[in-house]
């Protein structure tokens, strides 16, 4: 008989359930994360077990690399597609893992891709680049607020980019002032020998494929940004339809709708939030340097805020990206911007 194994999986500790063909509980247990202690608890059961559900939490690194490595059929739950009856009064661990194992066995269980071990390693490292970005920026901004704030200048962040640490002195008369400029600078320059630290490492490690070649033919898509879509994305084959692509990162716009009635918004974090942000980073540096997209993106500025307008070309170089890749062509700007 078939069985069917879910495990709640928790910071430091476990629930494992294994229900049968008729959705009958055949065991459930608690155990602490140790692989050993779970693979023993498994083990008798093994031959029987047609699938394990395990939870995309924060840590499933080392529980689901352990699993496959032992021969098990392991499914990694996408948890933010999954909805329990929410009209349930009583909710726990146990029931949480019986719903996986249940989910298994209906065959409707939403699942998430299982990278490669050793390619999830150089996405994680491309992952944390983006947050230092990200964090690059926050400082740019504060630091650019600061002047304007002091001074009613309105500085570029090129200009901000460029400013040397003697230069501060002259937009702040305040001595607090000048200090916490001073920390946003400095902090920025950290940000940035890291950033370049990790770039240096990856393309060390850098193998061109045909994929690669072509992802990187698109404008604002080097190659630092062009490893990331590729890693993030995984193969192209699991998105049947570009909706699909650019719903995965996160460009279209959410909502819910009933009886023609918009009823507020839809899953928003729904999506690879990573890809999102190397394509917003991708549509930022395209609308700098080409003069078609640059065009594209000054039109949307005058009818929407520049961090939509920014999304409006993500979502064009994404849809662009998805074609590309699945019909193995290059860039062509015209075709996805038009003239």
């Amino acid at each position: 008989m078939a069985l069917y194994c879910g495990i709640d999986l928790h910071s430091n500790n476990s629930v494992i359930s294994l229900i049968d063909e008729t959705d009958r509980l055949v065991s459930e247990k608690r155990l602490d994360n140790n692989l050993e202690l779970i693979e023993h608890h498994l083990q008798p059961y093994q031959d029987e077990i047609s699938g394990v559900v395990v939870e995309s939490t924060f840590n499933w690194y080392w529980l689901v690399d352990g699993l496959m490595e032992q021969g098990y059929p392991v499914h990694l739950a996408n948890t933010l597609a999954i909805q329990q009856y929410n009209g349930l009064k009583y909710t726990d661990d146990e029931t949480d893992a019986r719903f996986l194992a249940h989910l298994l066995r209906l065959n409707i269980l939403p699942t998430g891709y299982i990278y490669p071990k050793a390619i999830r390693q150089v996405r994680d490292l491309l992952r944390r680049r983006l947050l230092l970005v990200k964090q690059r920026t926050a400082q740019l901004l504060s630091l650019q607020s600061m002047i304007g704030r002091h001074t009613g200048l309105r500085l570029s962040s090129h200009q901000v980019k460029q400013l040397k640490p003697e230069e501060l002195a002259q937009y702040f008369g305040s001595a607090a002032t000048l200090f916490a400029a001073q920390q946003s600078h400095q902090l920025m320059q950290q940000l940035n020998t890291q950033i370049e630290a990790i770039e240096t490492f990856v393309l060390a490690r850098c193998e061109d494929s045909e994929h690669y070649a072509l992802i990187t033919s698109t404008p604002g898509i080097g190659k630092i940004l062009g490893m990331t879509i590729l890693l993030e994305t995984g193969p192209i084959e699991r998105f049947a339809q570009v909706g699909n692509y650019s719903s995965y990162a996160r460009c279209v716009p959410t909502n819910k709708i009933s009886n023609g009635k918009s009823k507020g918004k839809g899953n928003a974090k729904n999506g690879n939030r990573y890809l999102a942000m190397a394509f917003v980073e991708a549509a930022h540096y395209a609308a700098i340097w080409d003069p078609t997209i640059k065009r594209y993106y000054q039109r949307k500025c005058k009818k929407r805020p520049v961090m939509v307008a920014k999304k409006t070309v993500a979502n064009k170089l994404t849809r662009a990206c998805y074609h590309m890749l699945k019909h193995g062509t290059t860039f062509d700007v015209t075709r996805a911007f038009g003239s």
